[in-house]
């Protein structure tokens, strides 16, 4: 990491700028029920400030093959929302949050090992998703309780993701797109989630959020392989700009087919 006061300046408020988008839509997250925070909490709040960051570094090149590996990391999320959303129900959120990191990492160490394809990545999705997705049906639907904020609760989050981008931002340039894209993707989210929901609400409703965020992360697959065929084909601007529109749009959807069930209901 250069020392460079210049440096120093922008690496703090990338930091502070990336911290700001994920504290507020944790925020939102918890007031809203796991369903609707769940959507919020699978938007590229931090995934997408970290690759803006990125792009401002390296080239488009660069973002695309970044990409290829954050797609099969897309899916070890999601193995870890299953993991703790079954440990979340009887055990304390050390055992439970510890173990869910504990299995992404072992995915991820996996994953980086292999020299990913887009069709690849696309096929791991698809699989995790056919697995996972009926195992977490049971998790979805939880109470969720009045929150009561503690004074550690925001800058907890806004130190997790500060670091995430110091770490990515500064070994970028000798790590190479691959490891990039993988710590691009590493859950700050679901993992502050985890921290600061279940001392409070219990660990069925955070799981609940957690359970409901994978139907979110199939449109955060989309959204990377938006982002690997714009930056390689028409540069990392329309990549970017492309998955933030694939991720907002999928997550909109989801929730007009949520009120148009929750009508459908109330009508019968």
């Amino acid at each position: 990491m250069s020392l460079d006061p210049a440096f120093l300046l922008l690496l703090a408020l990338r930091m502070a700028i990336a911290a700001s988008f994920v504290v507020s839509a944790s925020m939102i997250a918890e007031r809203t029920g796991p369903v609707i925070g769940a959507l919020v909490a699978t938007l590229p709040i931090s995934a997408g400030p970290t690759y803006v960051f990125l792009a401002l570094d390296h080239d488009a090149a660069f973002i695309a093959e970044g990409a290829l590996t954050s797609l099969p990391i897309n899916a070890a999320t999601i193995f870890l929302s299953l993991a703790y959303a079954v440990l979340a129900q009887r055990h304390s959120v050390l055992v439970a949050s510890a173990t869910a990191v504990a299995v992404w990492l072992g995915l991820a160490s996996l994953i980086k090992s292999v020299q990913w394809t887009l069709a690849m990545g696309i096929v791991a999705n698809v699989v995790t998703f056919a697995i996972c997705l009926p195992l977490l049906q049971r998790y979805r639907h939880a109470k969720m309780p009045l929150i009561t904020r503690r004074w550690y609760d925001v800058p907890l989050r806004a130190s997790l993701v500060a670091a995430l981008v110091a770490t990515v931002t500064s070994v970028s340039g000798w790590a190479g797109p691959g490891v990039s894209g993988m710590l691009a993707l590493f859950p700050i989210v679901f993992t502050s989630m985890m921290l600061i929901l279940q001392p409070r609400i219990g660990g069925p409703a955070t799981a609940a959020v957690l359970a409901n965020g994978a139907y979110g992360l199939i449109g955060f697959s989309l959204a990377v392989v938006v982002l690997h065929l714009g930056s390689l084909h028409l540069g990392a601007a329309f990549g970017l700009s492309g998955a933030l529109a694939t991720c907002v749009g999928w997550n909109l959807g989801l929730w007009w087919m949520g009120r148009r069930k929750v009508a459908k209901q109330q009508i019968a």
